[in-house]
C-alpha cells in the first residue's frame, strides 16, 4: 500500500485537473440527526462522483509503464467508466467500456460524451466484467480492473481533503461498491495516525461485502438487485475485504427505501443532488441516530449521477 508522501503526489496529479471538493457541516441534516454532520461533496467533482481520481491516476501511471499503449477495456455501471473515459479523452487513449443491459441511460451518454465506445452485455456488472476481461484477452487492450493499487491511491485523496480540513471526526459513513473508496478512507486514517471510526454502508439487497466481513470469507450472492447502481456488487474483492476487515468498524445495511428518504433529507436539507450509492452512507447515519448523538460525524456524497426521471420519482414519493 502507499505511504502518505505517495497520496499528496496523487494529490498534486489530480488537483491539477480536480479540485478539492468541499466539505460542508450542514445545520438542517445537524437538526434532522442529533449530531455534527459534515457532508464530503464529491459529487461536486466534473465527473460528478468521486471516482473520477482514481481514473485520472490510473491512466496517468499505466501511460508512464505503457508508453505505446493501444487502447483500455474495462466494464462499470457508470461512476468508474465516466472516470476512465474522462482520464482517457485527456490522455488521448481508446476506450471501450461494457455495462449491463438497462444500464443508467444518463452514465451511458456521459461515457460516450467523453468518447467511450459503450457495450451493453449481460444482466449486471459483474457479468459484464467478465466479458471485459474476454474482449481484452482476445483484442490485446489493457484490460482496467475495477480495483487496484492505482485506483484505491486515487481516490484516497478525497479521504486526505476531508479528515484534514474537518474538525476531528468521531466516525465516518462511507459507501462500498467494489472497495476502493472505503479502502482509500481507512489507509488514509492510518497514514494521518487519527482514531476515527470507520463504518461501510451497502444495500440490503446487495450485501456480499457485508455478508463476507461478518463470515471472514468472501461471500457472493446471487443477485444485487438494489436501485443504488453503485452498490450493486455481488462478488467481493479479496484484497479490500483485507482492508475493510482489518480497519472498518463494521458494515451497515440499508434498505433501498432508507436511501431513497436519504435522497429527499440531501434535497431538502442542502439543495444538493445525490444517486444512490452517494445517498448510502446518510442513509446509515440515520439509521444509527441514537449512536451519532452528541457526535461529530461525517458521511461521504460519493456522487450526483441518477437519471432525472428515477430522481423526480424519488423527490415526489
Amino acid at each position: 500500500m502507499f505511504d502518505l508522501t505517495a497520496l499528496r503526489q496523487a494529490a498534486e496529479l489530480i488537483g491539477r485537473h480536480v479540485p478539492p471538493t468541499p466539505q460542508y457541516n450542514w445545520p438542517l441534516l445537524a437538526r434532522r440527526l442529533g449530531c455534527e454532520v459534515w457532508v464530503k461533496h464529491e459529487n461536486h467533482t466534473p465527473a460528478g462522483a468521486f471516482k473520477i481520481r482514481g481514473g485520472l491516476l490510473y491512466v496517468h501511471e499505466l501511460l508512464e509503464r505503457e508508453p505505446q499503449l493501444r487502447g483500455m477495456i474495462s466494464a462499470t455501471r457508470g461512476n468508474h467508466g465516466i472516470s476512465l473515459a474522462m482520464a482517457a479523452h485527456k490522455a488521448g487513449v481508446p476506450l471501450k467500456v461494457l455495462v449491463p443491459l438497462g444500464n443508467s441511460a444518463e452514465k451511458n451518454a456521459a461515457m460516450r460524451a467523453c468518447g467511450a465506445e459503450v457495450i451493453e452485455f449481460g444482466t449486471d456488472f459483474d457479468t459484464a466484467r467478465e466479458r471485459a476481461a474476454e474482449l481484452a484477452a482476445q483484442s490485446g487492450w489493457h484490460f482496467v480492473p475495477a480495483l487496484h493499487p492505482d485506483l484505491i491511491r486515487g481516490v484516497a485523496t478525497y479521504a486526505l481533503e476531508l479528515l484534514e480540513a474537518s474538525p476531528p471526526l468521531r466516525r465516518v459513513y462511507v459507501p462500498i461498491g467494489m472497495g476502493s473508496g472505503i479502502c482509500g478512507m481507512i489507509r488514509t486514517r492510518d497514514l494521518l495516525g487519527l482514531r476515527t471510526e470507520i463504518v461501510g454502508v451497502v444495500s440490503s439487497a446487495a450485501d456480499a461485502y457485508a455478508q463476507s466481513f461478518e463470515q471472514g470469507r468472501i461471500v457472493c450472492t446471487e443477485t444485487a438487485e438494489t436501485f443504488a447502481d453503485g452498490l450493486a456488487c455481488r462478488m467481493p474483492a479479496p484484497e479490500a475485504l483485507e482492508i475493510i476487515r482489518a480497519g472498518a468498524a463494521r458494515i451497515l445495511r440499508v434498505e433501498d427505501e432508507a436511501i431513497r428518504e436519504a435522497i429527499r433529507a440531501l434535497h431538502e436539507d442542502t439543495h444538493n443532488t445525490a444517486e444512490g450509492a452517494g445517498a448510502a452512507a446518510l442513509a446509515a447515519a440515520m439509521q444509527e441516530r441514537e449512536r451519532n448523538r452528541g457526535e461529530r460525524i461525517a458521511v461521504i456524497l460519493s456522487g450526483a449521477n441518477i437519471d432525472r426521471q428515477r430522481l423526480a420519482g424519488i423527490l415526489g414519493g
